[in-house]
């Protein structure tokens, strides 16, 4: 008898299945043309629940260091309106905490230097921790001065040791990449002190399971986080979270404050709003999670009855956004050339790449304008108003927009 995986935080068995998407590629492993006669490497893609803490996670079957690479694809700074949010959160967090160049901003998993780019204008310390060496290069040449690492304990420990007391610790959708999420936690305890404060961003997966956003669900996502979760990982470390932030980024995100379990900082109402939803969805019984595999197959199989007939009726589709989320749709879909022509990208290390699994072609974004499609299928639909206003000239030239989740929507 095959015995059941355990909880990656609390070590219970994990007998609940969220949905199982089979064998897929690693989500961000662009495939060079050189190697398009191979097939990619695939690994089992089964999200569960443990029903003790309530932690949604899947199989822990690909090395960490293998997905976050020194070659990692993925840079934050080509979303637009990504940006904008940084640069707000940047702003509010600089006055709400009175922030100044006395202070410290420590950033987890800081990328491109994308967000703390907008405290170094400001005049504020900061400290990037990335484990990518390239999305780091990039940070240092904006001014970020970047640790190139994973962020764990022991990390934390040693900079606690040289001296760095950060008055703000912020993460923007790491907490999931994280396979030992505990040590992570631990980890941010050891770096507070007083009043300091964490933040971190992540999917909620209320509207996760909401909005049928399983494409969400990939191996560089570890977890797939509620309050619920999070509340207990933090409690055990020592943390308390004292304030929650709903926001529309990545199709519904919260951003979690907290801190020190004995800091002197109250609790907001955001907290308990978002408990009583979680609550009122059955997120802390199994009848929330039941059904999900339905709903994901019924969204599967309305995107191919709309590929199949647009092929049927001599039209052409091109994809926008190599996107990690793209790529478990694709594969879960089984869609390749003969439904989807080619893909485009803002980002060039994606360009003149296969996208993995499906190794349909990668291509710059004017690849559109020379190739016009009669539908554009963009991929990152939480960016698909940014995608649709920046191709506008296509679709004044008869090009429609296609978003496949939560359902097939074709504009204008």
């Amino acid at each position: 008898m095959t015995q059941s995986p355990t909880c990656r935080s609390c070590g219970a068995a994990l007998t609940l299945t969220l949905v199982d998407l089979g064998l897929s590629p690693l989500a961000n492993s662009y495939v060079p043309p050189a190697r398009a006669d191979r097939p990619d490497p695939v690994y089992p893609l089964h999200a569960r629940v443990c029903q003790a803490c309530w932690l949604v996670q899947v199989d822990d079957v690909v090395p960490e260091a293998e997905i976050f690479n020194s070659n990692y694809a993925y840079f934050s700074s080509f979303s637009d309106s990504w940006l904008a949010h940084c640069r707000a959160f940047a702003s509010k967090m600089t006055r709400d905490l009175a922030l100044g160049p006395d202070d410290l901003v420590i950033e987890i998993a800081s990328n491109d230097g994308y967000l703390l780019q907008y405290f170094a204008q400001g005049g504020i310390p900061v400290l990037g921790i990335e484990p990518s060496g390239n999305t780091a290069a990039e940070a240092e040449k904006k001014g970020v001065p970047t640790l190139v690492e994973f962020f764990s304990e022991s990390l934390a420990r040693r900079l606690r040791a040289d001296g760095r007391r950060p008055d703000l610790i912020c993460s923007a959708n790491v907490l999931a990449h994280v396979p030992d999420i505990n040590d992570f936690v631990r980890g941010v305890a050891v770096l507070l002190t007083g009043d300091a404060v964490y933040t971190v961003e992540f999917p909620h997966l209320l509207n996760l399971i909401r909005q049928v956003q399983f494409d969400t669900i990939y191996h560089e996502h570890y977890s797939y986080l509620s309050l619920l979760a999070v509340e207990k990982i933090f409690a055990t470390a020592g943390l308390r979270v004292f304030n929650v932030e709903e926001l529309p980024t990545h199709g519904g995100s919260l951003r979690v404050h907290a801190c020190l379990s004995a800091a002197s900082r109250v609790e907001r109402p955001g907290v308990a709003k978002v408990r009583a939803d979680e609550a009122a969805a059955m997120l802390d019984r199994a009848e929330g999670y039941q059904g999900f595999t339905a709903r994901c197959e019924a969204l599967r199989d309305g995107l191919l009855i709309f590929l199949r007939q647009a092929k049927s009726d001599g039209k052409s589709v091109a994809a926008y956004g190599a996107a990690a989320k793209g790529n478990t749709l694709l594969n879960y879909c089984g869609i390749g050339t003969d439904l989807i022509g080619f893909c485009v990208d803002r980002n060039p290390v994606k360009q003149d790449t296969l996208l993995p699994g499906s190794h349909i072609p990668v291509h710059d974004v004017d690849a559109l304008r020379r190739n016009r499609p009669d539908y554009l299928l963009i991929l990152p639909w939480n960016i698909a108003a940014e995608v649709a206003e920046q191709m506008d000239d296509l679709s004044e030239s008869g090009t429609r927009f296609v978003t496949a989740v939560p359902e097939i929507r074709v504009w204008p």
